[in-house]
């Protein structure tokens, strides 16, 4: 009798793990091969070469680029050295790559992991640069000051909070004001690759202010990107693992409603939205098992996509570039300026293409 329990509860234990790695592989897209799209006239940004992980473009065409990110269970061409935040003048024919200089006593340049970045412009036209960092695989929000004539950032602050554990995205609403991706429940790293395998949906959004600090939508299995509509009314989420993109009507309290998701053939990683069109476009995983598990002779693919009218019944999804891999390694971010598209990748390199 005992020893048909302990085979019943093998045969459970079996039949458990089975359903959980079909379901893992079923959430990482392990088995989506890329149809390649291709654009008439792309260029590798000369200069990056270990990353763009996420990217923000000024009204006047400067794009701060965040590289160098070493992140748990991802490849890295660089693990023994900080991170870096980059300048890229879009106007040029030519994009040059600039490293920011970072001005600040206080700032840790060697413990510098930086990740999703935002931007915010005050009234006086002050830049002010949002840096998710992970200084020893921890999270903090560094506030920079941008001092465009002397291609610097002034730190002001570094951000800490127990609501913000595993920070993985960023949008500014304010200097000290924004929303953010926790990517992960727990902390621990043993724990983390469980919630991660099982598919726990339990990472989240989280609103800060200096004032405030509010958990404001959750359930998510691995929260990525985020974003804002133009005119500041809609919320934009990534759940990577999901497939899906989340949309959530912003009040004037800061809360979130859910108000709509859509589903996709990828994982999802940053949202840029063209502050003209409203359009959004997303750096994609086709296949994520690739990131996860990197082999140099089957690199992740790159996926971009564009989101049009995503507030109708009927929005228009449309996959404006794809690769295998050959060229880019990894897409995480796609944004565009004045025809330009500008992708970023979570390890790679970056590409400029005429649209």
């Amino acid at each position: 009798m005992a020893k048909l329990m302990v085979l019943t509860l093998l045969g459970l234990g079996l039949a458990l793990f089975r359903d959980h790695r079909a379901s893992y592989l079923t959430r990482l897209n392990a088995f989506r091969e890329v149809t390649p799209v291709e654009l008439p006239n792309c260029n590798l940004v000369k200069g990056i070469e270990t990353g763009s992980e996420d990217l923000e473009i000024l009204p006047n065409g400067l794009a701060f680029i965040s590289s160098g990110l070493r992140y748990p269970g991802i490849k890295s061409f660089e693990p023994d050295k900080p991170g870096k935040m980059l300048l890229v003048d879009l106007n040029e024919e030519d994009q040059t790559v600039l490293e920011l200089k970072i001005i600040g006593s206080k700032f840790d340049e060697y413990s510098f992991n930086p990740h999703g970045i935002s931007t915010f412009t005050d009234e006086d036209n002050t830049v002010y640069l949002l840096v998710v960092n992970h200084p020893d695989f921890k999270s903090t929000v560094e506030v920079f000051k941008f001092q465009e004539e002397e291609k610097s950032l002034l730190h002001l602050k570094t951000i800490r909070h127990k609501l913000l554990p595993n920070l993985n995205d960023i949008v500014a609403v304010g200097p000290e004001h924004f929303y953010a991706t926790n990517d992960h429940y727990f902390t621990d790293v043993y724990l983390k690759s469980w919630e991660l395998y099982l598919g726990l949906a339990w990472s989240y959004v989280v609103y800060y202010s200096p004032t405030e600090v509010q958990v404001m939508a959750d359930g998510f299995d691995f929260a990525n990107g985020i974003n804002i509509s133009p005119d500041g009314k809609y919320v934009y989420i990534s759940e990577l693992l999901a497939h899906k993109i989340h949309v959530y009507e912003k009040h004037a309290n800061w809360t979130l409603t859910p108000l709509k998701s859509l589903d996709f053939n990828t994982l999802v990683d940053n949202i840029s939205v063209d502050p003209v069109t409203g359009d959004l476009w997303v750096g994609c995983h086709p296949n994520g098992i690739r990131i996860f598990f990197y082999d140099s002779e089957n690199p992740p693919a790159s996926e971009v996509i564009r989101i049009q009218n995503i507030l109708t019944e009927e929005p228009k999804v449309r996959v404006v570039y794809a690769d295998n891999g050959t060229v880019l390694q990894g897409s995480t971010v796609a944004s565009v300026y004045k025809g330009k598209l500008l992708v970023g990748t979570v390890f790679h390199k970056a590409l400029c293409c005429e649209l």
